[in-house]
């Protein structure tokens, strides 16, 4: 049983380190509105999530005010929009993610998340054609994110695939070129992609979950700082100690609000999501973790050690915390959106190929990374390939969100705004990987899927 007496226990974090709900997500699917008519599709969807999620943001604000814990974002994930379609008789999915934005619209959610395709072993039609339209879907939408999944562990990577997500998020950087190329920044390349993420841009509602389900993300960043200046010099069980007691005390805050949420919304509670997730504000960044451990900048060697064990003991306190710990649940590491990795990139102390190297140990990828306007598809092909390879071999989810800025150049910065945060245009390997990327086909799964 969860007291008031451990909500309590945690002002000091939410007043004075940035402690947080980063997102309540709702998931809903959208399986019982298949249609061959795409109209009647797009009614039922609009009036499917409207129904479900139209007391989502004022149970959110609600319980925000009851318990004096900021809950940042309300959020909606759907059924991949290619499941989901796939009996529609069109040949364009932009009509959905515009009905998906406006349903967002209407119930005043931040972003909705589930215009996507799992295709890690090879196309349907459906797919086809939801990959098509992210570039003009992204383009003509302000709330919707877009995900594909190019591989996992037991299928190996659609290489196939993987070159065409390198020409996608080039033709979405020059239909949103006017605004940054924010379309970017709204999509997500997977490998080993999970059902129940609830953090964008890369959330969806998988095909095994229920109907509707309320799945909650925490953060704190800055509490696990704050905790960690109290033995500042000590040995690392010591900071590994601390560090699993931070995680299981901001735990139990996301538990205590998911079980809310889910009781007055009339929906199961899905999972918590552990992940610390920074933001642009000062004092709730990983980086800063980092340096508190004794590194001078992030990308400093140690730098991966560093994230290693930050990463497995936030998991080890949390999960004992929370009966149902699910998601991503790690350590984000996204370039723009943590000011400590901002200025880590700007010194020359993070590179890309650093940042790779991180991804080995912490949730997700290479995330929000700002690169030179010119490069080319091959080359974010590459880059996709690789990210994919790390998920791929140590069975571990593993993502990418580049953003191409048309027009801006290494050393530049990009503005993107609100949680997205700036970045600086980061320098990448210039060496040509096009034939590479051209052969097709698939990568297969590595020996060691063969588990049954």
């Amino acid at each position: 049983m969860i007291t008031r007496n451990e909500i309590l226990e945690t002002n000091s974090m939410i007043s004075e380190m940035n402690l947080d709900v980063r997102t309540i997500t709702m998931g809903i699917s959208l399986m019982d509105c298949a249609d061959a008519d795409i109209d009647k599709f797009n009614e039922k969807v609009y009036n499917k999530i409207t129904t479900y999620a139209k007391d989502l943001v004022k149970v959110g604000d609600d319980l925000a005010k009851e318990y004096g814990i900021p809950v940042v974002n309300k959020r909606i994930s759907v059924t991949p929009v290619a499941i989901a379609a796939a009996g529609c008789q069109t040949d364009s999915y932009v009509s959905i993610a515009k009905t998906l934005d406006r349903a967002a619209k209407a119930v005043g959610v931040n972003f909705i998340g589930g215009f996507s395709a799992l295709v890690q072993k090879g196309y349907t039609e459906s797919d086809r054609k939801l990959i098509a339209s992210i570039p003009q879907a992204l383009a003509e939408t302000d709330m919707v994110c877009s995900s594909v999944n190019i591989g996992t562990s037991r299928n190996g990577l659609n290489m196939d695939a993987v070159k065409e997500m390198g020409e996608i998020i080039r033709k979405t950087a020059e239909l949103t070129k006017d605004r940054e190329c924010i379309g970017c920044a709204k999509l997500v390349v997977f490998c080993n992609a999970v059902e129940d993420n609830p953090f964008m841009a890369g959330a969806f509602h998988g095909v095994g979950e229920a109907d509707c389900c309320i799945n909650v993300g925490v953060s704190g960043p800055g509490v696990v700082k704050r905790a960690l200046e109290e033995v500042r010099g000590a040995d690392f069980e010591t900071l590994c100690e601390t560090v699993k007691r931070t995680a299981f005390k901001i735990t139990r805050v996301g538990q205590l609000i998911a079980r809310e949420a889910a009781d007055r919304l009339g929906v199961p509670f899905g999972i918590i999501d552990l992940s610390l997730a920074p933001t642009p504000a000062v004092g709730d960044s990983i980086a800063e973790i980092f340096q508190e451990m004794g590194l001078e900048e992030a990308g400093a060697p140690g730098t991966t050690a560093a994230l290693a064990l930050l990463n497995d003991n936030v998991k080890k306190g949390g999960v004992m915390a929370s009966s149902y710990v699910g998601g991503l649940s790690g350590a984000f590491i996204p370039v723009s959106e943590d000011h400590g990795m901002i200025d880590a990139a700007r010194k020359g102390a993070l590179t890309l190929e650093k940042l790779e190297a991180m991804t080995c140990v912490c949730s997700v990828g290479l995330d929000m990374i700002a690169l030179p306007g010119d490069t080319s598809a091959a080359t974010l092909s590459g880059i996709i390939a690789d990210e994919a390879a790390i998920g791929m071999v140590n069975n571990k989810t593993t993502a990418v969100r580049l953003i191409p800025v048309i027009g801006r150049k290494e050393g530049d910065t990009v503005e993107f705004g609100g949680l997205l945060g700036y970045a600086p245009i980061i320098p990448i390997n210039r060496f040509n990987c096009e034939k590479f990327i051209a052969r097709g086909g698939r990568i297969p799964a590595p020996i060691h899927s063969f588990k049954n």
